[in-house]
């Protein structure tokens, strides 16, 4: 299988980091599918890459609602009939508030796209990646959810931990999710990661990041095409790994 008869589906990637990683993978002459809930803005974000030459298609794809989720993976089967490269980049956040005055409803609201999304996306999406010859899931987490991190009083990132409970909470889920799925696909020879693209400018912080959103992109880009000897069940920022 070459590189360039693969496909990789990513996850919110209308815009910002998730649309950064489509347009790395697809450089590398990898097929994109774009997912993303609002059509107008998928298709203007696949159109956007395609002008640099790029295989890159839009797919409806809203992960909090199962049935645009298999509406998605009944596409992919269809058009593709395998899928090479999961990247569920799709999260949102809520706040700021303490953690004693945030409602369970917030929490519940994030969980759905970041934790519940996730596992929705993969779940219906693995029996495309078993037909992949080197299958890879790549999930966008945060340094915010690393328990040795927010457990430090002295961590760079208190501020956040005091203020972003649903957030940093569905992160650390998220790493705990990873780390199950590795374990079980490990003798298939899928490879299930976790990443953090680090504080990049996007939506989601109102683009009050240091990073860019195509620095972001390089650590999904990385493990989405890892070889056969890459790692698995690992947590990696672009510098190298991050403690759970």
């Amino acid at each position: 299988m070459t590189t360039s008869q693969k496909t990789a589906l990513i996850t919110g990637a209308n815009k910002g980091i998730g649309k950064e990683t489509a347009r790395r993978l697809a450089a590398l002459g990898i097929t994109v599918l774009i997912g993303a809930r609002n059509a107008e803005r998928g298709e203007a974000a696949a159109e956007e890459l395609r002008a640099d030459g790029a295989d890159v298609r839009f797919v409806p794809l809203d992960v909090t609602d199962e049935t645009s989720v298999q509406a998605a993976a009944q596409h992919i089967d269809a058009t593709f009939g395998r899928l090479d490269i999961l990247v569920n980049n799709a999260a949102i956040a809520a706040g700021p508030q303490k953690p004693s005055e945030t409602p369970a409803a917030a929490v519940r609201e994030v969980y759905e796209t970041n934790v519940f999304g996730v596992i929705a996306v993969t779940h219906a999406m693995l029996p495309l990646l078993r037909r992949s010859a080197a299958a890879r899931i790549v999930n966008m987490s945060s340094e915010l959810g690393s328990f040795i991190h927010f457990s430090d009083p002295g961590s760079p990132w208190s501020a956040y931990y005091s203020i972003l409970l649903p957030y940093c909470t569905s992160k650390s889920a998220l790493n705990a999710v990873t780390v199950l799925y590795a374990n079980e696909l490990r003798d298939e020879g899928i490879l299930v990661n976790a990443v953090s693209p680090g504080y990049c400018a996007t939506d989601l912080n109102r683009h009050s990041g240091m990073r860019t959103a195509e620095e972001g992109a390089t650590v999904a880009v990385d493990l989405a095409t890892a070889g056969d000897d890459g790692p698995t069940g690992a947590f990696f920022a672009e510098d190298g790994p991050i403690p759970w």
